[in-house]
């Protein structure tokens, strides 16, 4: 097969086959199987040796081989992009394709996140409908409690305490990245590097703050408990659309990792630098689904 980069004679270039789309995609599988083990399990925990041991619940060893998988996926796949622009193969064509594809991505993303808001805001504004539900079976129950919200018998956390401090941590890298992308623009390498790695500091610290923070909800028991029976669903859309913000976070983190590394190595330019500036965007869409959680799940739902 001729290669594809050999004499481009249009401002397009055609990509070489790559294993990482079909590989990161059975990785991600990979992961989430994995995590649906080790919160759920798939199989009871005598079904014999092997399969207790990856299926049943509690198991981890699934999931963090997903979770290899799709670093080394990440890695493969950004390596050979970054191989491309530096041979010459990202026109202006080209990248003018790369800012509309990192576009729709980010809009892909925030329909995602608006699911989750979606039946949030669905729950917390029309609960009280819930009262008016027929009494079928062990539904009652849970509509009962589903008619207050937050449901009875869960502890929601204080908004102004660990949540305003990861609020301040993620603006405060906002202004970080964005003085990094400015000192680029001009030239200033220095400052860029400076500004970078305050502000992977600052995911780090947000993603440590998360973590102790799921770390008490679970061992106090605010959200699951005897008195909150029936009220599992705020558990679940909290963890869910807090647990998948801090998993873009944490992309967001080695993203721009990557660029610090990169800079390092004495690569980017004030005329050429978009894999910094796709890395910038996405920190700012995930400093703005953050204010929004903030906004509605620690303190007007809250």
């Amino acid at each position: 097969m001729a290669d594809a980069h050999a004499t481009p004679h249009h401002d397009y270039h055609l990509v070489n086959p790559s294993p990482w789309p079909l590989v990161s995609s059975i990785a991600v599988v990979i992961l989430f199987v994995g995590a649906v083990v080790w919160m759920k399990g798939l199989v009871p925990a005598d079904s014999g040796p092997l399969a207790s041991a990856l299926l049943s619940e509690g198991k981890q060893p699934l999931f963090f081989a997903g979770l290899a998988g799709v670093l080394v996926s990440m890695a493969g796949w950004w390596s050979d992009v970054i191989k491309e622009s530096r041979a010459g193969d990202h026109t202006p064509v080209v990248s003018i394709g790369l800012r509309y594809g990192m576009i729709l991505f980010i809009a892909s993303e925030v329909m995602f996140f608006a699911a989750f808001f979606w039946i949030f805001f669905e729950m917390a504004v029309f609960n009280e409908a819930r009262a008016h539900i027929p009494e079928i079976g062990n539904w009652a129950e849970t509509a009962a409690a589903w008619s207050t919200w937050p449901p009875k018998g869960v502890e929601v956390l204080d908004a102004w305490q660990l949540p305003l401090l990861n609020t301040v941590i993620l603006l405060l890298s906002g202004t970080t990245v964005t003085w990094a992308h400015h000192a680029l623009q001009v030239g200033d390498r220095n400052a860029t590097k400076i500004g970078l790695a305050i502000t992977i500091a600052l995911g780090v610290l947000f993603t440590a703050v998360q973590a102790y923070e799921y770390n008490h909800i679970l061992h106090e028991n605010l959200f699951f408990n005897e008195e909150a029976l029936n009220s599992g669903l705020y558990g679940s859309i909290f963890f869910m659309a807090t647990g998948f913000h801090g998993f873009h976070v944490l992309v967001g983190t080695i993203f721009l990792t990557v660029c610090l590394l990169r800079l390092l190595a004495g690569q980017m330019t004030p005329e050429k630098h978009f894999g910094f500036e796709a890395a910038a965007w996405y920190w700012h869409f995930v400093d703005v689904v953050w204010l929004f959680l903030f906004a509605f799940v620690y303190v007007t739902f809250g």
